[in-house]
């Protein structure tokens, strides 16, 4: 992670134009892809979901509510929520459709708007676990966005949803133009994540299958 914030702080205009001329999180899921890992972009599992574009003036306001008032993304200001929604799509999503599937490596991250979403995982003795149901505002698949890795399980729509989805290619054109709000939203989504994986280590410790 210190990397990624050493990046997000040129030090001269050269350094800067390197920066913004760079591909990292792209870059890194190009890597995972080469060495065997198949990659999910967004733009084929929304044909593969059936996913209808949300019109970004009702996504944008919608994104705003659900993070005013979340604990962590509060953080960020109005002039920063506004200047990040044009990095995400926004899209409708039916029920029973797979956004995230565990053991793939997957481009994208998803912030749910509207409805619920299961997330469950496979344990390698063969019992399916529900770890969640999600509500809006809360953030899918940001470890694999953040760490370049595969998926830690599968998030299924339990409803209609709305989603906001952020891309590697988004994320890195988000470090290119807007560093500092770039790195704002990595400090956040690396906070959130270290509360979930210690609320999911903890329940898989209380599994006696575990």
């Amino acid at each position: 992670m210190k990397g990624i914030f050493d990046l997000l702080k040129p030090k001269s205009p050269k350094e800067g134009r390197e920066i913004a001329e760079s591909t990292l999180f792209t870059t890194a899921f190009s890597m995972g892809k080469s060495a065997g890992k198949s990659a999910a972009p967004w733009e084929a599992r929304a044909v593969e979901v059936v996913a209808q574009r949300v019109p970004k003036s009702r996504g944008g306001k919608l994104l705003e509510s659900v993070w005013e008032k979340d604990q962590y993304m509060s953080h960020l200001s109005k002039d920063a929520l506004e200047r990040m929604q044009r990095f995400f799509a926004f899209a409708s999503v039916p029920p029973g459709r797979d956004l995230i599937r565990q053991d793939e490596y997957g481009t994208f991250m998803v912030v749910l708007l509207t409805g619920s979403i299961g997330v469950d995982r496979r344990q390698p003795w063969g019992e399916h676990l529900r770890l969640a149901e999600t509500r809006p505002g809360d953030i899918l698949g940001e470890m694999s966005l953040l760490d370049s890795g595969i998926r830690f399980s599968t998030c299924t729509t339990l409803t209609d949803c709305e989603i906001a989805v952020l891309s590697a290619d988004a994320i890195d054109e988000m470090m290119a133009q807007d560093a500092p709000l770039a790195a704002a939203l990595i400090a956040l989504l690396a906070r959130k994540l270290s509360l979930r994986l210690r609320v999911v280590s903890s329940r898989l410790s209380d599994n006696p299958n575990g």
